[in-house]
């Protein structure tokens, strides 16, 4: 049995909003969109702290990594933003690509960070430095979404072609090309132990793949629409995933079976338009979307 509360909803943004991450530092969210400025909030109080610094083009990531006192923001331009905690300013951007960035993601074991763009190429730079050590041609068209392994030894790359592909960590060669679904992929993530990966598609499916034989274990028509974003419960067995029909699904990762539907429907207050990003705190699920608004849900797992 698992009961959701919606807890508070934070305002002030303008515009759709497509990136949400907490901050390295427990209780601090930040946020960013189609609009001008990267913001940061407090879940003590549920309240608007301030404006981190302006943008001049829309946010599609941000990402704050572990043991760095960095922020990451990849934008609509193609540049990186690097915003330095300690220093609380912003460093020299990430200069490489030149069309949008879709994601970031960051390698601890390696102090790298990965960048994927709608060039159709990842950036691999050094955390340490900042600077670019190589580049990779993943895909003709745009790379869409980046998952990495628990154990750090792959990572998956969500393409606008359909297909997902799988690289090795230690040196950056093609593993596996995982076809099946029939529009772009939006999200991956890898389960907690690492023996599957989700992916989620504008087709409004998710498929479950093997990481060893990757074989495809599960194919579910999850959503009406596209499923923008998967998100694991950093404890529990379930997972939930975001989509375009407006909804929120709650899943379990054992049995892959549907235990919730957040939805006007289901007589919830959550987003009017389409649902991009969740992130888990705790039992806490945070959700953002097109209608500006960020939505914080308690869940209870009886």
């Amino acid at each position: 049995m698992i009961t959701v509360q919606k807890t508070a909803e934070l305002t002030g943004h303008s515009n759709p909003i497509f990136a949400l991450t907490l901050s390295q530092k427990p209780g601090i969210l930040f946020t960013g969109g189609n609009d001008k400025g990267v913001v940061e909030w407090t879940l003590k109080t549920n309240s608007f702290i301030k404006v981190m610094f302006p943008v001049a083009a829309s946010v599609y990531a941000i990402h704050c990594p572990n043991d760095y006192a960095l922020m990451f923001t990849g934008l609509r331009s193609g540049e990186v933003l690097v915003f330095d905690f300690i220093k609380q300013q912003l460093l020299p951007d990430l200069r490489h690509h030149r069309k949008p960035v879709f994601d970031i993601k960051s390698i601890n074991s390696k102090k790298e960070l990965l960048v994927a763009s709608e060039d159709g190429t990842v950036s691999i730079w050094s955390l340490d430095t900042q600077q670019l050590i190589h580049s990779i041609k993943v895909s003709s068209d745009t790379v869409r979404c980046i998952s990495i392994s628990p154990d750090e030894k792959q990572v998956a790359f969500g393409c606008r072609d359909n297909e997902i592909r799988i690289y090795d960590l230690e040196d950056y060669t093609l593993i596996n090309v995982l076809k099946g679904h029939t529009m772009a992929v939006f999200s991956l993530q890898y389960s907690p132990d690492g023996s599957y990966l989700i992916s989620g598609s504008r087709d409004a499916q998710i498929r479950v793949w093997n990481t060893i034989s990757f074989e495809l274990i599960e194919s579910i028509p999850a959503h009406l629409f596209a499923v923008n974003h998967i998100a694991f419960h950093p404890t529990q067995p379930y997972f939930a995933t975001a989509s375009m029909d407006k909804s929120i699904k709650l899943w379990g990762a054992d049995d892959f079976k549907l235990y919730k539907i957040i939805s006007r429907e289901k007589g919830y207050d959550t987003h009017r338009l389409s649902v991009n990003k969740l992130v888990w705190n705790g039992d806490q699920l945070l959700s953002t979307g097109d209608d500006k608004k960020i939505i914080l849900w308690d869940i209870k797992f009886d």
